[in-house]
């Protein structure tokens, strides 16, 4: 290290501190007199009164609701930083630690194999010491085609890797690389040589491509007839040269490259992704058992090789050192169009909460673009003290772990490295299937804290939901995961106040509850406007003072929404589209997450994982770029959200027809404005109910299943409230 310059800066915005502080105690003054105001009405409602409180009981609760969730989402606000690293100023090359690279894949149909081997070749290719990079991929499927590009990707990393380097490369996913225009920031760029060995380059790439691809089309690789996704023994190979070829002087400088398919049985249970993570550690610890490791996705290819350098500005920072887990980098996409029109780059967790959460005792582990120190994932608390190497005799070299590795499948062994692992809670916890946001939450509990770096140029990049389908099929699945936390014995909000900060446990405590939106949601868009329909007023009258609370927390709640949108880069567009998904989201895939949790929670359903699917569909993704919504998913999600439509749009309609030939203006305004808005703001459904014509559109048959079971609420509700 030069002298005692610092490796990285955290960076304060007292502005932005006193806006978002000063925001939370003028608005928690507006809720707390409409708290008062519903309040009052309750315990002064008489018996005899023409106003069911049936309907005012659940609008209350939605707004008690609405209110906590918001509360305890303040904290992110609290103290938000930023930081800036400075790799130039890190120790020489042969003083800087090891790395472990966990790459994880489970379907080659739905994760395609191409798309695999480009993020393993970025991952070997990140600028780090030769010989102090090692490759692991896990290989859930156990699939052969998986193998097969491993040994191809093996094969050009001999031509790929030395082309990087000689010419600094800042862009090492070869299909990225390839695919985009010149990088001016290359070095050598533009000379007779450096196009001559980019073409060279290009043509074993395009070769290598070729060789997975026919592999893919001819589909089994060899006997393997009795090889499933869910039944195939384990696999552990290292990869390496098999062919005559000559290649270039540095070729020895690969890095090491393994393939792990751990042994999956249909009787045994795996643990999903965090039975994955477990495995590599156990292998990786005898293998090179570096003291860092680096989690990716499959589809989350490194976009700077820089990354590691900036990570070790944090890990081997002598003044948080002792205590950090790990630095987590956010997850940026590179097919995002400008009209993010289903919020995939998820601005609001990582240029936001994640921001808030660094200047607490750090951002959540989020499954992948992470560095974590591997002793933090030993079962100890901050200020215990761990014999790696008995841990390793014990754990990761056991004779146990050896024959379950190599196939030898045996039930009490099994069984046994189970036990094992329970009993010294080594690894991803299992008790999720949001594993990342469980473990990293258990990890802060015992004293570890965490750094968020986001730079300029993003670190890794990804594949964003492009369709409407696999948005809702991996909501659900994270909405399933975070409530699972929640109501179990680790509920943030109990648990975390104890061993962490107040305010990040509050934090967590928001994420776990989060998918609990859908209960005001719900409500907002039902009651009101059946009880309009009913002459039944809800709210105050547009004369009363108490009309001014309702609007000030309506307009308070949008202007912050608009103010950190703009502040981190978005539009006013983005501000329409983050509201309508967010309705979307949460009468659709976080009712059925949190069911599904709760389910699971009291045993009556299994833990079940589905990937999310990584193969672009190409009438989808055009119109994603158009910025249309694909309706084209299951009517489990399609048909409540026009149901929803429906209703509000009779229930507008009937609104008008009674303030304008009834006079009921004053008592019925705000029902009528939540109509309108939930309208306008869901406008792409009313456009692809009636005036789209294209694949895309809301097809007849489920406007017409939705229109019934609307009627059917209005008849229900209307009996009810009459009775």
């Amino acid at each position: 290290m030069e002298g005692s310059l610092p490796l990285h800066i955290c960076h304060v915005n007292p502005l932005s501190i006193f806006i978002n502080r000063s925001h939370t105690f003028i608005h928690s003054i507006a809720l707390a007199l409409l708290i008062y105001y519903r309040a009052s009405f309750l315990s002064q409602h008489p018996k005899t009164s023409a106003t069911p409180i049936l309907p005012w009981l659940l609008v209350f609760v939605a707004e008690l609701v609405l209110s906590f969730i918001w509360l305890i989402g303040q904290a992110y606000r609290w103290r938000p930083v930023s930081r800036t690293v400075f790799p130039e100023r890190l120790p020489e090359d042969d003083k800087l630690p090891a790395i472990d690279v966990f790459i994880f894949t489970v379907d080659p149909n739905k994760e395609p194999t191409l798309k695999v081997m480009n993020t393993v070749l970025s991952a070997m290719a990140l600028d780090y010491p030769q010989g102090k990079l090692h490759v692991y991929v896990s290989d859930d499927g156990g699939s052969p085609v998986t193998l097969h590009g491993l040994k191809e990707a093996w094969r050009f990393a001999k031509w790929w890797l030395p082309f990087c380097r000689r010419y600094r490369i800042k862009t090492r996913c070869p299909e990225a690389y390839f695919s985009a225009s010149n990088d001016d920031d290359d070095e050598g760029f533009g000379s007779s040589e450096f196009i001559t060995e980019r073409k060279k380059t290009q043509e074993r790439y395009e070769m290598f491509k070729k060789s997975i691809t026919e592999v893919k089309e001819r589909g089994r690789l060899g006997d393997n007839s009795r090889i499933t996704a869910q039944d195939h023994p384990s696999v552990i190979e290292v990869i390496q040269d098999d062919s005559d070829d000559k290649v270039q002087e540095d070729q020895e400088n690969i890095p090491l490259l393994v393939y792990v398919a751990r042994e999956k049985r249909p009787s045994h249970p795996h643990h999903f992704k965090a039975g994955a993570v477990n495995v590599l550690q156990r292998v990786s610890s005898v293998i090179s058992n570096s003291p860092y490791i680096l989690a990716l996705d499959c589809d989350m290819y490194c976009n700077d090789p820089t990354s590691a350098r900036q990570a070790m500005c944090f890990h081997l920072d002598p003044k948080i050192s002792p205590t950090l887990a790990f630095v987590q980098f956010p997850q940026r996409f590179h097919n995002i169009c400008k009209n993010d029109i289903y919020d995939a780059q998820l601005r609001s967790a990582y240029s936001l909460m994640w921001c808030g959460l660094d200047g607490l005792q750090g951002p959540v582990l989020s499954g992948t673009g992470f560095y974590i120190k591997r002793v933090s994932l030993c079962g100890s608390f901050i200020h215990e003290d761990v014999d790696l190497t008995e841990l390793k005799q014990s754990f990761g070299s056991s004779n146990e772990l050896i024959k379950s590795l190599h196939g030898n499948y045996e039930p009490n062994a099994i069984n046994g490295q189970q036990e094992l692992l329970k009993e010294t809670q080594v690894g991803f916890l299992y008790d999720s299937v949001a594993e990342d946001f469980f473990t990293g939450f258990i990890l802060q509990c015992k004293g570890w804290t965490s750094v968020y770096c986001n730079p300029s140029r993003a670190q890794f990049l990804g594949s964003g939901s492009a369709n409407l389908n696999d948005l809702m099929i991996q909501g659900m699945r994270w909405s399933s995961g975070l409530i699972e936390v929640g109501f179990s014995k680790f509920c943030p909000l109990i648990y975390g106040p104890p061993r962490m900060s107040f305010l990040e446990s509050m934090c967590y405590g928001e994420l776990s509850f989060f998918p609990f939106y859908f209960l005001p949601l719900w409500c907002f868009a039902t009651i009101p406007q059946l009880c309009l329909l009913n002459g039944i007023p809800l709210y105050p009258k547009v004369s009363s003072s108490y009309f001014v609370i309702f609007l000030f927390i309506f307009l308070s709640s949008l202007a912050k929404l608009l103010q950190e949108i703009l502040f981190t880069g978005g539009s006013f567009l983005s501000w329409v589209n983050e509201q309508r998904i967010w309705m979307m989201k949460s009468v659709t895939f976080h009712l059925y997450g949190t069911l599904d949790g709760i389910m699971k929670r009291i045993g009556i359903k299994e833990a079940s994982f589905v990937p999310s699917n990584k193969v672009d569909d190409d009438e989808q993704l055009k119109l994603y770029e158009m910025g249309k919504f694909g309706f084209q998913i299951p009517n489990i999600f399609l048909v409540p959200m026009v149901a929803l439509i429906i209703l509000n749009m009779a229930s507008f309609v009937g609104g008008l027809v009674r303030v304008v030939f009834l006079g009921d203006w004053d008592n019925m305004f705000v029902q009528v404005f939540i109509s309108f808005y939930i309208l306008v703001i869901n406008f792409p459904i009313i456009e692809g109910m009636i005036i789209r014509k294209d694949k895309g559109r809301v097809q007849p048959s489920v406007t017409l299943l939705s229109a019934m079971f609307s009627t059917i609420f209005l008849l229900v509700g209307s009996f009810i409230l009459h009775c």
